[in-house]
């Protein structure tokens, strides 16, 4: 089974390489306009990587692309918008409100939603399965 975050992360160097080629830019002139090294931008260009949210900005402002279409590219506007795929509802453990509280706190913007929304799914990739749903305690 491949992973669905590999494929993300393969489609989204694919375009940054295209938008980069499109901008008649060297990869190591793409290095010196975001302060990123030229290798970490190969990677991120090859998939190897998953760019930071200040990463992709960066990119974003050296292409004259928007950070939001970086961002969508990178599977990161659809977690905001909520707009999970059958797989992914499927893929949830039934555990009450995570996302749907990182989504409703006022004191975060749209990036930071994006980045701990990303980083709690990437964390439950990595979790072993589990057999049963804790129980939820009223606090």
């Amino acid at each position: 089974m491949t992973d669905p975050w590999e494929a993300q992360r393969e489609a989204l160097g694919a375009f940054i390489r295209e938008q980069r080629k499109r901008a008649n830019l060297s990869l190591r002139q793409l290095a010196e306009l975001t302060s990123l090294s030229n290798p970490y931008l190969s990677q991120v260009e090859r998939g190897l990587h998953q760019p930071s949210v200040r990463v992709l900005k960066a990119i974003s402002g050296a292409l004259n692309v928007s950070a939001e279409t970086l961002m969508t590219q990178a599977g990161l506007i659809d977690v905001i918008a909520g707009e999970a795929t059958e797989a992914t509802d499927q893929e949830k453990p039934n555990v009450p409100g995570t996302e749907d509280a990182i989504r409703a706190d006022p004191r975060l913007g749209g990036e930071q939603k994006a980045a701990l929304i990303a980083v709690y799914r990437s964390m439950l990739a990595s979790a072993p399965p589990v057999t049963e749903a804790p129980p939820v305690t009223e606090g």
